[in-house]
């Protein structure tokens, strides 16, 4: 499993922007989806490296596209 450690909410959420996804609802948690996938990204600062790994995993990108995308 990847990790991507210190990365903000905020910048995670317009790194997948970037990547087609656009916000569902916001609450604790931000829900992003792309008509097929559905992202669930919480509010934490920084978020934890292994959930941020799996978040960018279940949007189909990899690591390093994820980064470029930051």
């Amino acid at each position: 499993m990847p990790r991507i450690p210190g990365v903000n909410h905020l910048r995670a959420v317009r790194a997948l922007e970037k990547a087609g996804f656009r916000i569902a609802r916001q609450g604790k948690h931000i829900v992003l989806t792309d008509g097929e996938r559905i992202l669930t990204v919480p509010r934490n600062n920084p978020v934890n490296a292994f959930t941020m790994g799996r978040i960018v995993q279940d949007a189909g990108l990899t690591e390093p596209e994820f980064k470029e995308l930051l």
